[in-house]
Parts: structure tokens; sequence; C-alpha cells
């Protein structure tokens, strides 16, 4: 498959998210595999949110239904929040609607640890990036990486993870 039509895919991904159609992306999750939810670029097998297809759906219906995401960087405060809520405040998908694409290859990283190609070894990565703001001297620079692997001949989102600058 090429990086055009990968990129498409990311950015028809991210749009649906950005209009908080999040609904519109459940059929490009992985059949098996699923999708994982990491805060930072620091990948955690064992403890980042992981739902299947039809959980997906559910907790988008279920909005009530919180969940913990992790811990905030500075505080180490826990995230809890329904899945709706994580993917407009955490993931912010709008950030990105003019972002840098690139494909296989990070703009950015802060101090946290990025694993993302130790984790996601055969997979293909579009990152989103938003260089941030003068107003903040680009301290605000954000990162949307979506992460793709092939299962029978389509490719299917097995990770969302965002990054930003962290203390």
């Amino acid at each position: 498959m090429s990086q055009q039509t990968l990129k498409q895919q990311a950015l028809r991904i991210q749009r649906a998210l950005a209009n908080n159609d999040y609904a519109r992306i459940t059929k490009d999750i992985h059949p098996t595999r699923g999708v994982r939810f990491s805060m930072y670029a620091y990948v955690r097998p064992e403890s980042d949110k992981v739902f299947s297809r039809e959980q997906y759906a559910q907790y988008l219906q279920q909005s009530k239904i919180r969940f913990t995401w992790g811990e905030r960087d500075g505080t180490g405060e826990p995230l809890i929040i329904p899945l709706p809520e994580y993917l407009d405040t955490w993931v912010k998908a709008k950030t990105f609607n003019d972002a840098t694409l690139s494909v296989n290859e990070f703009q950015k990283s802060g101090n946290s640890i990025n694993n993302l190609n130790k984790i996601y070894q055969n997979s293909d990565v579009v990152e989103f990036y938003y260089k941030g703001s003068d107003e903040y001297s680009g301290l605000d620079w954000r990162a949307l990486r979506l992460v793709f692997d092939d299962y029978q001949g389509k490719r299917y989102l097995v990770a969302v993870i965002t990054d930003q600058w962290t203390i």
C-alpha cells in the first residue's frame, strides 16, 4: 500500500475525530487486535487502554463509563474520564487540522521516551505535528500518532498515541 493511501486513511481518521464523529472510525480499528490509546509517547502495553471495535462503539454510546487513561505529566493525577471526553479533550484532533504530516518519522519529541518503534516493530505510523504557538514559544507543541497494521490485505488502526511537551 502506498504512503499516499496511508496518509489519506490517516487524514480521514483525524478529520472524523476532529469533527467529533468518533463512530466513523470504528471500521478502521483492527478487527482482532483492537486499538490502544496512549496518553504520551511512552506506550505502556500493561496499562494503556485497549478496546475492540465492539467495545469502542459501546463506550461511545455509554458515555458515562469512565476509564483511568494514565497519569498527567507534572501532577501525577490520574486522568479518569469517559472515552468521548478523552477523544475530545486529550486527543484534541482539531489541533491537527493544519498539521504537518509524516510517515514513519517523528518530527518532534519531548522528555517522554518514545518506545513506539519497539512496541510496533512492523507497523506504519502517520504523525500529525502541530508546532505550537509563538505565544508559548512552541512549548504547546503536540503530536498525534496513528499506528497501522496490515491484516488480510487491508490496513487497520492499532494505536492512537498523543505526545506533547512534558516536564
